[in-house]
């Protein structure tokens, strides 16, 4: 999503990336790119990389031909629908695909025309919070607010750290530069436990307590109601203003002070700021979204937003229409929010948004419902939770096709290898996720240059095996032997405010600028007004206010800056090299559990227990541990359990605010 100049050698037998950098022309990133995106040569040349598509004969995986391999393939999909339905056969869709569009868009027409409901994706791993707070607010769940960098006045951060991740549901390219910026023009407030690296470029950093971030924002709409909100707009835009005013009603400055651990005084000083700002831009991350809080803090983030007048107006969040999607040219029909029943394992689990949640996906393993699985760009034996199960039902699958680009933790237990042409290998378009830019743009990226070995894009390999099946998955009837990137791209380019040929005419992109405002409430929203005190959301906060305090350490996530997840962990070179990872504690919290800084610590939670290197961090809030997701080792799934920290609305499997006890690691 930033713009890339790639120097590429033709001198030898294959072409070799040289360098990446910044482009200088793209309208967003100007310029910059992160490790993760100067790492694309690196990961294109990586000695792990997948070249051949591969079958298991036994405990043996031998390269063969694309025929052999997805004949193979197809031959026991078909055996397993015609022996158990189509709902034996699953996909699990992750991050790898999201940038994909031809890809992903392919994968999911091919699990549809198969008839299958057995539909996995990584949104119920870390986020679902987000579309779900969107579709009872506002009536869709596709709204993702954005920061109004052009207008804002003051931008608040919770338990989101862009400097690292570039955002979460949102982009921020180049953010110390922004953030600079955004304080020279206001304020930028964060609310979070640990001194952060976009914590130190902050107007005022409030060290709250690990997981109270719903305290913070309760407390502030509680007492703007009581003086300071926008009534007007309240009055002529908003529904359920009076249940959210009964529903806040708790938040008084003693509760806040007791599960913040905040002075009363630092907590005036933001509702100031937030006062004399007038509008907020404010945004959350992982350290929100994966927690049992995650859906009432994001909901009362809407609401602060909603009494200070912010939604989808200059100064506050603005919703991104898409520049293919452009949602702010067509009609929508607001939703109701409510779920439908999880898969037949899990019936309690709700399915939203066309998904099951990943929490049922070893149940329905395991209950022999499903039997084969198709993994899509992921590697779930460091997503999901519960490792030592995942794996065990893996292996016991009949069918465990893997599409991707370099051997993961996953690959080794795989029946086929589906080996995937990578960004630099294939043309592609920012589907989708061109509605978390801080402008409406696209930008048209060619393949630099032609995938190496025996790879396909993941539209041919999902075609080629459709066909086989008698499914017809690419659009028009095109054939998958001759198609090209660009005959599926075409079709989505078109939908949007350039054609394919426009776009590739302007190799560093196109910006229709931003922010686009108004378009949402003329066009979605149910009466013209938001439903702002959601009956679930009501409930969810009344079960928050009726427990204890916490005590104790818990854990808490953090980004990575050269890795996103699972990706790039085992990267070589100066902008790749994987770090030893840590877990960074408190130095009071470690000299409780006697070790000290390069120690061994054992943490363990109710479900499972890890060993980590510690790292003191005196900037991190005394009782938060702090590690990344998305590693072999260690591992935070083994902390996490699918059946017993499960939120009831959404799946997801609790990562954050976990209870957790500190000891000293036995050597052995």
């Amino acid at each position: 999503m930033c713009g890339l100049v790639v120097t590429v050698s033709d001198d030898g037998p294959e072409p070799v990336i040289e360098e990446i950098r910044g482009d200088p022309d793209h309208p967003l990133s100007r310029g910059y790119t992160c490790p993760k995106g100067r790492a694309l040569g690196a990961l294109h040349h990586h000695p792990e990389r997948l070249d051949d598509p591969s079958q298991r004969h036994g405990a043996s995986m031998a390269p063969t031909g694309w025929d052999d391999c997805l004949d193979d393939l197809a031959s026991r999909i078909g055996t397993t629908v015609a022996d158990h339905g189509p709902d034996a056969v699953g996909m699990y869709l992750a991050s790898g695909s999201a940038f994909d569009a031809a890809g992903r868009r392919t994968a999911e027409r091919w699990l549809r025309q198969l008839g299958s409901a057995q539909k996995y994706t990584a949104t119920t791993i870390d986020t679902p919070s987000k579309p779900l707070v969107a579709e009872l607010v506002s009536g869709w769940s596709g709204l993702t607010p954005l920061w109004d960098e052009r207008g804002s006045k003051l931008l608040l951060l919770l338990g989101t750290n862009p400097v690292v991740s570039h955002g979460h549901s949102n982009c921020m390219p180049d953010p110390v530069t922004r953030l600079r910026d955004a304080g020279r023009r206001g304020e930028v407030w964060v609310v979070d436990p640990r001194a952060t690296e976009t914590a130190k470029l902050a107007t005022r950093h409030l060290a709250a307590r690990a997981g109270s971030d719903w305290c913070v924002l309760g407390w502030l709409v509680r007492s703007l109601l009581d003086g300071g909100a926008d009534e007007g707009f309240l009055a002529a835009h908003v529904e359920g203003v009076e249940r959210l005013r009964a529903a806040v009603g708790a938040f008084d400055d003693a509760m806040a002070t007791a599960h913040t651990g905040l002075a009363v005084e630092d907590l005036r000083a933001l509702l100031d700021a937030v006062r004399q700002a007038g509008r907020v831009s404010a945004l959350t991350g992982t350290g929100v979204s994966m927690s049992a809080s995650a859906n009432v803090t994001e909901w009362l983030l809407w609401a602060l937003e909603a009494v200070t007048g912010s939604l989808d107006r200059p100064g506050g969040v603005w919703f991104n229409p898409g520049f293919m999607m452009q949602m702010d040219t067509r009609t929508l029909t607001p939703t109701d929010g409510v779920a439908e029943r999880g898969p037949a394992s899990r019936p309690e689990l709700p399915r939203r948004f066309g998904e099951y949640p990943c929490a049922g996906l070893v149940d329905e393993i395991e209950a022999g419902n499903l039997r084969a699985l198709l993994v899509v760009g992921g590697n779930p034996l460091t997503a999901l939770p519960d490792r030592e199960r995942t794996e065990a039902a893996l292996r016991n699958l009949d069918v465990l096709a893997v599409a991707d680009i370099v051997r993961t933790d996953t690959t080794a237990l795989a029946t086929h290898l589906l080996p995937c042409a990578g960004q630099l290998e294939r043309a592609d378009l920012p589907w989708l996720l061109d509605c978390y830019q801080l402008e409406v743009a696209s930008q048209y990226s060619a393949a630099v240059v032609p995938p190496a070995r025996r790879r396909w894009p993941l539209w041919r390999i999902m075609a080629e095996l459709g066909s086989r099946l008698g499914l017809d998955v690419l659009p028009g009837g095109m054939d998958a032997a001759t198609a090209t990137d660009d005959d599926l791209l075409a079709p989505i380019a078109a939908r949007g405010r350039a054609d394919l040929a426009t776009l590739q005419a302007h190799p560093s992109g196109i910006s229709h600028g931003g922010p686009v405002h108004g378009w949402v409430s003329e066009r979605l929203l149910a009466d013209g007004r938001w439903r702002i005190a959601p009956a679930e959301m009501v409930a969810q906060l009344q079960d928050l206010l009726r427990a204890p305090v916490p005590t104790g350490p818990v854990l808490i996530p953090r980004r990575q800056l050269r890795t996103m997840n699972s990706q790039m962990r085992a990267l070589g070179g100066p902008v790749g090299y994987p770090p030893q990872i840590r877990a960074l504690i408190h130095p009071a919290d470690a000299a409780v559990a006697g070790v000290g800084d390069g120690d061994e610590v054992t943490i363990t939670a109710r479900t499972g227990s890890v060993v980590a290197r510690v790292q003191l961090d005196a900037g991190l809030v005394p009782g938060a541990v702090s590690l990344p997701h998305g590693w072999d080792h260690p591992n935070v799934c083994a902390l996490t359990s699918a059946s017993a920290d499960v939120d009831p609305l959404t799946g997801m499997v609790l990562q954050s605010g976990l209870p957790v006890q500190l000891s000293a690691t036995t050597l052995r």
